[in-house]
């Protein structure tokens, strides 16, 4: 992209008219990260928390050094909870591991489910072992949807010692939280793993036996045995 498309898509971010900051910040996504970025932070700080959100967003898919900062900063600090939730969500597709540490503390201190909820998928994105006890106690939430992201990442950062903690979510009434089991423990391979998506490939609701089937099939072919 040359220097006056940037120059007129920088115009553009200030527009009065938020279609148009809307499809300037659009235009940004084939621009390299370095290019992106300060225009990106142009609308951080925007009067629409839609506009605001997209660019939180887009920090996360355009990466630079400085993003690790404003996004926790963001988390840390954005008296909206839809924010900070964009916030932590975007840290999980950064994939810096540094924000283990800032993901379990919004977890376990914000006192908002969405906030803790995109916490935990994101822990799972970071695909770092260490985020397991965080994950563990967020088995235990009172929102199903939190659970549901608990097991997930369980699965994602391949916690097999935690088979027994997500075993007992056979049973749950919401075929999501099922269908979540069982795509976690399709990632986790051990004889119980094996077990219990065998059971689960008779439920009743296709999807989780659809999740089910595909797992047994691969924990088969890995050679895990029931």
């Amino acid at each position: 992209m040359t220097v006056s498309q940037l120059q007129e898509i920088s115009a553009q971010l200030e527009s009065p008219n938020l279609r148009d900051r809307m499809v300037a910040l659009a235009n940004l996504r084939n621009v390299p990260a370095e290019d992106a970025v300060p225009l990106i932070k142009k609308v951080l700080d925007d009067e629409s928390l839609q506009m605001r959100s997209m660019a939180i967003f887009a920090l996360g898919i355009k990466q630079t050094d400085e993003c690790y900062a404003i996004l926790t900063e963001i988390l840390q600090n954005d008296p909206d909870y839809g924010i900070r939730a964009d916030a932590a969500g975007a840290l999980g597709y950064l994939g810096d591991n540094r924000a283990l540490e800032i993901l379990s503390r919004a977890f376990y201190e914000d006192t908002d489910w969405l906030v803790r909820f995109s916490a935990a998928v994101s822990l799972g994105n970071l695909k770092d072992s260490r985020a397991r006890q965080v994950l563990l106690q967020a088995l235990d939430s009172k929102e199903e949807v939190i659970q549901q992201a608990a097991i997930s990442a369980l699965g994602e950062i391949k916690a097999i010692e935690s088979v027994d903690s997500i075993l007992r979510f056979a049973q749950s009434e919401d075929w999501l939280v099922r269908q979540r089991l069982a795509e976690a423990l399709t990632n986790l391979p051990t004889a119980k793993s094996l077990s219990a998506l065998k059971y689960l490939e008779k439920d009743n609701h296709p999807n989780v036996a659809e999740a089910a089937r595909i797992g047994v099939k691969r924990l088969e072919e890995m050679g895990t045995e029931g």
